[in-house]
């Protein structure tokens, strides 16, 4: 069943959502080569707390970081750890927040220093189809209208959509019903009402959509070829005037 939150329960995970972009933009300045992601992880920690939330991810599942960093190859869950940036590469990082019991959640891939052409061809592919997604984010739609404006946007610049991992509702939980897979037909799924909120995250391969997760962390989730991934994401909650972004700052 589809959570639908009313408007007091909406402005709630605003203010979550203002943390989570918070966040996002203050590491945005600490990006760059030599860093090590542990460094980001703790920063975004102190930042979070500072402001009252929590960190959604840390301990959700045995997860062992407040937030997720994703190099190169790393489509999603990448662990924080000594290992340090690089120029030319790419990091996703993932960033939930828990404020008076309400989440936000949001992600957004960063170059370090100069990056490829194809690099920044991948993200902003990534980044328009997040954008694409939100604009059907509308009552009288349906879920796979989200789904397809997604993938044609993706395949219309010749990537590939991750079909393994999809966006989702979100609320009191960080993961609420539906599922909202980031590919399929147009016209299908569940009616999208007012109050409905989502978390969309299009998760986009340079090559092959297909990944591997890593057997030893049981987090790490890689592209099956070693090509670059890029992931971003927003919270969204639909109104009658349309998509209201949750987690812009």
């Amino acid at each position: 069943m589809i959570i639908r939150k009313s408007r007091e329960e909406i402005a709630k995970m605003r203010e979550a959502g203002r943390i989570v972009a918070g966040v996002l933009d203050m590491l945005e300045g600490h990006i760059r080569p030599g860093v090590k992601t542990e460094t980001l992880n703790e920063l975004a920690e102190e930042y979070i707390r500072e402001r009252n939330g929590i960190p959604s991810f840390l301990g959700y599942r045995g997860f062992p970081a407040s937030i997720c960093t994703s190099i190169n190859e790393v489509v999603v869950h990448g662990i924080p750890d000594r290992t340090r940036l690089r120029e030319g590469d790419i990091i996703g990082v993932d960033v939930g927040v828990v404020l008076e019991g309400y989440q936000g959640d949001a992600a957004r891939t960063y170059a370090v220093g100069e990056v490829s052409e194809s690099a920044r061809r991948l993200m902003d592919a990534t980044a328009e189809s997040l954008r694409a997604g939100i604009e059907a984010c509308r009552p009288g739609k349906r879920l796979g209208d989200i789904s397809n404006a997604i993938q044609r946007t993706v395949e219309n610049e010749g990537f590939s959509v991750v079909v393994q991992f999809v966006g989702h509702g979100i609320g009191k939980e960080m993961h609420e019903e539906p599922q909202i897979p980031n590919f399929g037909p147009a016209g299908r799924g569940s009616l999208l009402e007012e109050g409905m909120t989502f978390a969309l995250e299009p998760m986009v391969n340079e090559g092959t959509y297909e990944v591997e997760v890593d057997e030893g962390d049981g987090w790490t989730v890689r592209t099956a070829d070693g090509r670059l991934s890029a992931h971003f994401e927003h919270t969204v909650a639909i109104t009658a005037e349309g998509p209201y972004v949750l987690t812009l700052p």
